[in-house]
């Protein structure tokens, strides 16, 4: 307990540091992965294509990976002096977009055909039916996978600590090399780890009750 309180600011800064990597993240992976999701039902070759590629070549690579390509090599060739936090949400956004696309694309598949060619029939577009028909009815299936997808982020945010990041896990390394028992450092950092996740699947319960009576 004398770990906590002596080191408070450095454990509210760390668990602050992973609230908004996984918020910025989440928010960047939810539009990217509707985005992407369109693009892998659309009508257009070359959209498809380019979803398809997305979902293929970035859900199939180690996140590690991902991270070492977006800050040693991402910042030389398009986005030269971004902040190390850009560059992990963007990291952790784009990878964790490949599951919400997949996720999406699933609850796309459980609206009835008729009612897409029904929109199409009194003149909708594509992406006007699929953005006012489709996803509309879609949410009440996406819903429950997007929390475990949410929680495997906030998790996955992780490894921004090794990438000159603030959160959790840089706490560690920072209390471990001041000669602090390490097992009683992650034994807080679990702790609040547990907290940002029962939250996560405390509000997607409740949107999924809300679903419920809405139906």
């Amino acid at each position: 307990m004398n770990l906590l309180f002596d080191y408070f600011p450095e454990f509210r800064d760390g668990f602050l540091g992973t609230l908004s990597l996984t918020a910025a993240s989440a928010a960047l992976a939810l539009i990217l992965g509707i985005i992407m999701a369109g693009f892998r039902v659309s009508p257009i070759p070359p959209l498809r294509a380019f979803g398809t590629a997305w979902v293929t070549l970035l859900r199939n690579t180690p996140l590690t990976l991902l991270f070492l390509i977006t800050f040693f090599v991402m910042p030389q060739i398009l986005f030269p002096g971004t902040s190390p936090y850009k560059l992990a949400v963007g990291a952790l956004g784009c990878y964790t977009s490949t599951f919400i696309c997949e996720a999406v694309r699933s609850g796309i598949g459980t609206v009835p055909i008729g009612q897409a060619e029904a929109a199409r029939s009194l003149g909708m577009t594509f992406f006007q039916t699929l953005r006012m028909i489709v996803l509309p009815q879609a949410t009440r299936t996406v819903i429950p996978p997007l929390s475990s997808i949410f929680i495997a982020l906030t998790k996955n945010s992780a490894i921004a600590g090794a990438f000159s990041n603030t959160e959790l896990f840089s706490v560690s390394k920072l209390l471990s090399d001041k000669g602090y028992p390490i097992g009683w450092i992650f034994l807080w950092i679990a702790l609040a780890y547990l907290v940002i996740t029962f939250s996560i699947s405390g509000l997607f319960r409740l949107l999924e009750r809300r679903m419920e009576v809405a139906r």
